[in-house]
């Protein structure tokens, strides 16, 4: 079995005094893909925040690779293999290339050079508009857009939120893709999700609700519960 890269146990987090997640944990092994399922609102986000340094845990651990990063800055942890890709993803004021340089912005020249001509590769639509500004592009390409940012970075894990926010059903298809391409290539994943067509790249899901977790097992697990099946599948819609 694959090493446990990322693991959390026992968080808890809020805002202000305001208590959003309750003894959340789970744990992605290295190559796998995992997908945090649950509605606006279930505390995916805030999960995601604490589990990439951008929020403090009230209580419980953060670990990558078997280290506490509990307390390390953001920054650190990229520099150890994590890279986050928000909601949003990409800054709209800066272009394509400077996207992708800051998301490489930890990576040496040597390496980031021919990194960045791999990407422009695999996403040939921003190869030729390097110099366009973000904002200007479709919500589909700024998806692909982010995924590159992240990916300039060399990372282990891709921690994604809401990869599907504001995507067409096509588009959601084209991310999907796109995301199986660098999982057969051993990149491992960390989606929080309400779309269930995700779960098509998922090894294992969690599901999320009130800021606990519920169900940790398998895709095909969640098939066969019926009362799981029933709450989870009429999300995402499209």
């Amino acid at each position: 079995m694959a090493e446990v890269l990322l693991a959390a146990q026992g968080i808890e987090a809020g805002y202000g005094k305001v208590q959003v997640l309750w003894r959340a944990g789970l744990d992605v092994r290295a190559g796998e893909t995992v997908v945090l399922l649950g509605a606006n609102g279930a505390g995916k986000s805030t999960l995601l925040r604490v589990l990439v340094g951008l929020m403090p845990a009230w209580a419980g651990q953060v670990s990558l690779a078997g280290e506490d990063i509990t307390a390390l800055r953001t920054d650190r942890r990229v520099r150890r293999g994590m890279a986050y890709m928000s909601e949003l993803g990409v800054f709209p004021g800066l272009s394509i290339d400077e996207n992708i340089r800051i998301g490489g912005q930890f990576v040496p020249r040597a390496v980031l050079g021919p990194r960045m001509t791999e990407l422009y590769e695999t996403f040939p639509d921003l190869a030729g508009r390097k110099r366009a500004l973000a904002g200007s592009l479709s919500g589909g390409q700024r998806k692909m857009l982010g995924i590159a940012k992240a990916l300039a970075a060399g990372p282990r894990m891709l921690v994604m939120d809401e990869p599907s926010a504001g995507l067409s059903p096509l588009f959601v298809s084209q991310v999907i893709a796109v995301l199986g391409r660098f999982r057969q290539s051993g990149l491992a994943l960390l989606i929080a999700e309400q779309n269930v067509a995700f779960l098509d790249l998922a090894d294992r899901v969690f599901t999320m609700e009130g800021g606990r977790i519920g169900f940790a097992g398998t895709v095909e697990a969640l098939h066969a519960d019926d009362a799981l099946h029933r709450a989870y599948f009429g999300l995402g819609g499209e």
